[in-house]
C-alpha cells in the first residue's frame, strides 16, 4: 500500500510530547491553543483511517535549551503505520534513512565536496544497522567512564558516545517508559520499559529519529494521561480513537535539520535553516 499525504494542524488543543514545552496563542473565545510539537496524535487518527499515512511540516518546541542540536521551530516528517509494531517501525526508519543518504551521495555529491564532507561515512550508511537496548547502551556508556545513571534519559554527550561507538546509524529501543511520553506502549513482559526507539546518526551526531509503538488501550491510556497530569477534555478526541476499537499501531518522527546537520557535517544545527529560531534569536 503506498502511503499517503496526510495534513495536520499547526495550532493544537493539547500537548503532545510535554505540557513544558509549549508555545501558547490565544484563540479567540476557546480559550489558550498552542503551537503543535509534532504532528503524531492527528496522523494516528489519519492511520486508522487509511492504514499507512506520513506528515510533514513545521513542529515547535518550547525547549530552554542552548545545545548545537536544539531549534525552538523545526520541520519533522512523520510516519504512521497500522498493524505495525516496535520492529516494523525500525525496519521502516532504517530504509528511510538509507535511502535518503544513497540518494544524497548519488545526486548532490558535487555539493557534498563543496562543503569538504567525508564520504566514507555516508557510503558505510546501509541497513540494516546496529540494534541495542536501552540497558546494552547504559553498559557501553559505563565502560567508556561516562557518569550515566539507569533511568535517565541520554543527553548530548551520551549520544555523542554511543553513535561514535558504531561506523553506522544505531537504534537504540526500549527506552525507561518514564523517560518517555504518555502515548508510548509499555512493553508487556517489562512494564517499566517502553516499546520506543531512537535512531542514531553516526559520527556522533545524535538523535534524529524518535519513535515506537503506541498505546492502544483505552484504559491504560486514560491512566497515562491522568499520571502526566494532562487535561482530559483536550484529548477526549484522542481516546475516541480508542474508546470504540483500536489496532495495534506505531510511528516515528524524523528531524529535517538534524539530518542535513548530519549529512552536511555541519557543526550547529542553526546552519541548515535560513532563519534559525533559538533560545536568544528570534530576528533574522
Amino acid at each position: 500500500m503506498v502511503p499517503s499525504q496526510a495534513d495536520t494542524p499547526i495550532l493544537t488543543p493539547s500537548a503532545c510530547e510535554g505540557t513544558t514545552t509549549l508555545f501558547p496563542v490565544a484563540y479567540f473565545d476557546q480559550g489558550t491553543a498552542y503551537l503543535t510539537q509534532s504532528g503524531q496524535l492527528y496522523n494516528e487518527a489519519n492511520a486508522m483511517a487509511l492504514g499507512r499515512v506520513y506528515c510533514f511540516g513545521p513542529t515547535f518546541r518550547a525547549e530552554k535549551s542552548k545545545t548545537r542540536r536544539h531549534l525552538t521551530e523545526f520541520w519533522m516528517v512523520e510516519p504512521e503505520v497500522a498493524w505495525a509494531t516496535l520492529d516494523d517501525v525500525i525496519v521502516l526508519a532504517e530504509e528511510l534513512v538509507e535511502e535518503v543518504v544513497q540518494r544524497v551521495l548519488a545526486r548532490r555529491a558535487r555539493e557534498l565536496k563543496t562543503l569538504e564532507r567525508q564520504m566514507l561515512p555516508l557510503e558505510q550508511v546501509r541497513a540494516p544497522f546496529p540494534r541495542i537496548s536501552y540497558d546494552e547502551a547504559v553498559r557501553i556508556l559505563k565502560e567508556k567512564g561516562l557518569a550515566f545513571e539507569w533511568g535517565s534519559d541520554f543527553g548530548g554527550p551520551d549520544e555523542t558516545a554511543l553513535s561514535e561507538h558504531f561506523d553506522r546509524p544505531v537504534a537504540v529501543h526500549h527506552y525507561p517508559a518514564a523517560v518517555k511520553a504518555f502515548y508510548m506502549k509499555p512493553d508487556p513482559s517489562r512494564p517499566e520499559l517502553s516499546l520506543s526507539v531512537d535512531v542514531l546518526a553516526s559520527e556522533g551526531y545524535g538523535e534524529i529519529i524518535g519513535g515506537g509503538e503506541r498505546l492502544d488501550d483505552y484504559g491504560l491510556l486514560l491512566d497515562r494521561i491522568r499520571d502526566h497530569q494532562l487535561p482530559q477534555d483536550a484529548f477526549e478526541w484522542y481516546l475516541d480513537l480508542r474508546r470504540y476499537g483500536s489496532v495495534p499501531h506505531a510511528g516515528f518522527g524524523m528531524g529535517i535539520e538534524r539530518v542535513v546537520t548530519w549529512l552536511c557535517g555541519l557543526e550547529h544545527v542553526r546552519e541548515t535553516i535560513p532563519y534559525p529560531r533559538m533560545l536568544y534569536r528570534l530576528y533574522p
